[in-house]
């Protein structure tokens, strides 16, 4: 089978991670993959935050378990991650990060890197605290919306099993 292929069938979501950030390389892939996706009319509307600062992390884990409602790490311990945002003035920007964040998935995958998409990033960036953080990074926050956190880090234990895919998702005409 071909390794894009193996990829794209392969991969799967981790929610356990080792301790220390991957390497400077491996994240310049995985970034570069997210800005190579695919975007409405090639307007390029989506912006990456790598968070690789534990402080910084914590912070956006604390904010989402709020949100969630949970008592738990909702990044799962990854000790990095890579914030989605995508400019709300283009009527393809929700999908345009969307593309974003399958890419550095992918790519992660294709590395030896565990990734995991985490929601609730656009209610994180409508609260204050995260109008701050986008002003902080010198981001407008009326501009843009969380698509949401690719999370990142080197798999603590082994992706058990076979990917499921369910029956009966495709017709043929």
């Amino acid at each position: 089978m071909n390794d894009t292929i193996d990829t794209l069938t392969t991969r799967k979501s981790v929610r356990s991670y080792k301790a220390g950030l991957i390497r400077d390389e491996e994240l310049l892939q995985i970034v570069n993959a997210g800005l190579s996706a695919p975007s409405g009319m090639n307007a390029q509307p989506v912006k990456l935050v790598v968070v690789r600062d534990k402080a910084t992390r914590d912070q956006l884990s604390e904010m989402n378990r709020k949100i969630m409602g949970v008592d738990f790490d909702p990044f799962y311990g990854a000790p990095e991650l890579i914030v989605v945002l995508a400019r709300k003035e283009r009527p393809t920007y929700l999908y345009d990060g969307a593309l974003a964040m399958g890419n550095m998935m992918n790519a992660a995958c294709s590395l030896g890197v565990g990734s995991c998409w985490i929601h609730r990033a656009k209610e994180e960036f409508e609260s204050e605290e995260g109008r701050q953080l986008l002003k902080k990074w010198g981001l407008e926050p009326d501009e843009y919306e969380g698509i949401g956190h690719c999370i990142l880090g080197y798999t603590d234990e082994k992706v058990a099993g076979d990917k499921i895919i369910q029956p009966d998702r495709v017709l043929y005409v």
